[in-house]
């Protein structure tokens, strides 16, 4: 499907920022001043064996032609940088090695997002391409937020809490920086951003900065999402695979099989479970139940990390279009001190076009 066209003629210097998700394949181009230009994606079930290349091949040619010429950079979303890649890279065949030995560590979204990349190369041969890390936010966690109480030998294999989201969280703490004057903020602003969709995560900005964040090592740890657990005792794995349950069916059950689909015995949607839950279903009740309380409970964990909140925002979509979600976590939050409370639109595109012009101008500068 195309979500977004325009009438405008093809400007110069559009950035193509391309987001291949465990599902689907999102583009968009943006122009210099930020406007969308176009935007558009495709369902592609990388987990089911689906193949982007084709999906790319059959759609993206023919949808970029009219501005075909215009597009000087590409910028891609890859969830996972692991320790190396803590802002964005330009994309040559050492960085491609380096990303393809990161796959394991978020292999449903590195590895659709390294095979787009390749394609574009074959497509685009010389296009400039970028990448932006869902890590790279949190690369400001102190090591007090970012260790594991685990053996030292595990930690010098780079075994900590990476965090996720970080461009969505990122481009929250822009917009709010934006929207509240600097002489009215408290200093430094403490902010608490809480992206949530069908992954969910919550993090804890102070001037900027992120300072904790609910997922860890991998995006499993922290709320409850989707299909997704959120955070269990790992001693209940450790049962699981003493029983008989393979890596791999505990792999495929945590990411696929857990959350609320698994409490509602229904669906992962929310929206959905709203509606079951007001029709009376008992399942649809208790994974409202179980977000809610997990999110108030990380919401207290990120305002003791931040020393109290002044700016609680909600992104993706149950934070943008659950109002009734809203509105319950902000009434049972009154025991916290006064503050303000903002809906922002997701908007990672923008966020990936930005960093990527000013990477490549600050590289051009030095050169």
């Amino acid at each position: 499907m195309t979500g977004l066209a325009t009438t405008a003629a093809p400007g110069a210097g559009l950035v193509l920022v391309l987001n291949a998700g465990s599902s689907s394949l999102k583009a968009s181009l943006l122009s210099e001043g930020g406007n969308r230009i176009w935007q558009g994606q495709r369902q592609c079930p990388m987990a089911e064996g689906a193949a982007p290349e084709l999906v790319l091949e059959d759609w993206l040619p023919s949808a970029l032609a009219p501005w075909s010429d215009a597009i000087v950079m590409a910028g891609h979303r890859v969830v996972h940088g692991g320790e190396g890649f803590t802002g964005p890279v330009r994309l040559d065949p050492t960085v491609l090695t380096a990303l393809a030995d990161l796959v394991p560590l978020a292999p449903l979204h590195n590895g659709p997002a390294l095979r787009v990349m390749h394609w574009l190369a074959s497509y685009r041969p010389n296009l400039e391409q970028w990448a932006c890390f869902d890590t790279a936010f949190h690369a400001t966690l102190p090591p007090e937020a970012a260790a594991y109480a685990i053996p030292a030998d595990w930690r010098r294999q780079g075994l900590r809490r990476f965090g996720f989201h970080g461009l969505s969280h990122q481009h929250v703490a822009e917009v709010v920086a934006a929207r509240i004057p600097p002489d009215s903020a408290a200093t430094p602003l403490r902010l608490i951003s809480c992206h949530l969709g069908a992954g969910c995560s919550l993090c804890a900005i102070e001037a900027g900065r992120s300072v904790d964040t609910t997922m860890g090592f991998t995006p499993l740890e922290g709320l409850v999402m989707a299909t997704r657990c959120g955070s269990v005792d790992p001693g209940l794995l450790l049962y699981l695979l003493r029983k008989g349950l393979s890596v791999e069916e505990l792999d495929q059950a945590l990411n696929g099989q857990c959350g609320l689909l698994a409490l509602s015995g229904l669906s992962g949607s929310m929206q959905e479970l709203r509606a079951a839950a007001a029709a009376g279903h008992g399942g649809a009740k208790l994974a409202i139940a179980v977000f809610r309380h997990r999110l108030l409970r990380e919401i207290g964990a990120m305002a003791a990390s931040l020393g109290g909140v002044d700016v609680l925002a909600f992104t993706g979509g149950i934070g943008e279009h659950d109002d009734a979600l809203r509105e319950e976590v902000v009434s049972a939050l009154t025991w916290l001190s006064p503050f303000d409370v903002m809906v922002i639109a997701a908007d990672e595109e923008q966020v990936i076009a930005r960093a990527c012009r000013r990477t490549a101008a600050a590289e051009a500068l030095s050169h």
